[in-house]
């Protein structure tokens, strides 16, 4: 018999604003010290206590099967779901709750008190939020029992949602066939949800080529980020003279090479340059 699934991540974006990047590999299968941000994910979940995790994946996604490794489970994804359809796959299989994470993004999720929260609260579905801290991320607001309100109403906030959340079978089941937006087509529908916010904690989005090679220099700086503003996959050899690029898998360049704003990978035994913008 197969055991519940406690944690699941989503791993199936197309990697838009990743650019080049995404034509090499899908976005949570870029690495930092040498681990991927899907593994990486998958580990914040374990230090909780969640033993059991998978992932859905579509673009590139055999690539992405190779970056989860052994311990995390792949469904592969046919057809996009949005943000909460690809929570289907694991219909029947899912703890309660069942934590779901982002796998864009990098976090010392506080997932025990998460989940003691929402068992208190006796929620179908929450939300980890923070203080919105300003930027480009769109604000949610609460109503005066905690609840998420719909977009375009204003109570208690603004706050920021984290890409944590908890489901509940019941949750769960309300998901339809086909694509899905948690907003859309599942807060409407439930009574019981909750907002639940926590002081702000280590958090780093990484959807960018420009945030990638940040994020690097900050948690990696003797691995990807070792060479001063580029990043550098585990699998590529070092050399010439570079600024802002990045230096995918089996990338080798010419020692004398000079180049700027750049992504540079191996395909078919030939090293291919793509401009980033």
């Amino acid at each position: 018999m197969q055991p519940l699934l406690d944690g699941f991540i989503l791993a199936a974006g197309l990697g838009t604003r990743m650019g080049a990047l995404s034509r090499v590999l899908p976005k949570p299968a870029w690495t930092l010290n040498g681990r991927s941000l899907l593994a990486l994910g998958a580990e914040s979940m374990r230090g909780a206590g969640l033993e059991h995790i998978a992932c859905n994946a579509h673009h590139l996604h055999k690539r992405l099967e190779l970056a989860a490794g052994i311990g995390i489970e792949v469904y592969y994804e046919p057809m996009l779901l949005g943000s909460a359809g690809g929570l289907r796959h694991i219909l029947g299989r899912a703890a309660d709750p069942l934590a779901v994470w982002n796998g864009d993004a990098l976090a010392e999720v506080p997932w025990r008190r998460f989940i003691a929260e929402h068992r208190l609260r006796g929620a179908e579905l929450s939300w980890l939020l923070v203080p919105h801290p300003g930027g480009p991320w769109n604000p949610l607001w609460l109503d005066s029992m905690g609840r998420i309100l719909p977009p375009g109403e204003l109570g208690a906030g603004p706050y920021h949602f984290t890409g944590a959340s908890l489901w509940s079978p019941f949750a769960l089941g309300l998901l339809p066939e086909g694509p899905a937006d948690t907003k859309a087509d599942i807060l409407p529908r439930i009574r019981h949800h909750a907002g639940i916010v926590v002081e702000p904690f280590p958090w780093l989005e990484i959807g960018t080529p420009d945030q990638l090679i940040a994020a690097a220099e900050t948690l990696a700086p003797e691995h990807e980020g070792r060479v001063a503003g580029c990043y550098s996959h585990p699998t590529a050899v070092l050399s010439g003279r570079l600024q802002r690029c990045i230096l995918g898998p089996g990338a080798q360049l010419h020692p004398a090479m000079e180049d700027v704003n750049a992504l540079w990978f191996r395909e078919n035994d030939r090293q291919v340059r793509l401009a980033l913008p």
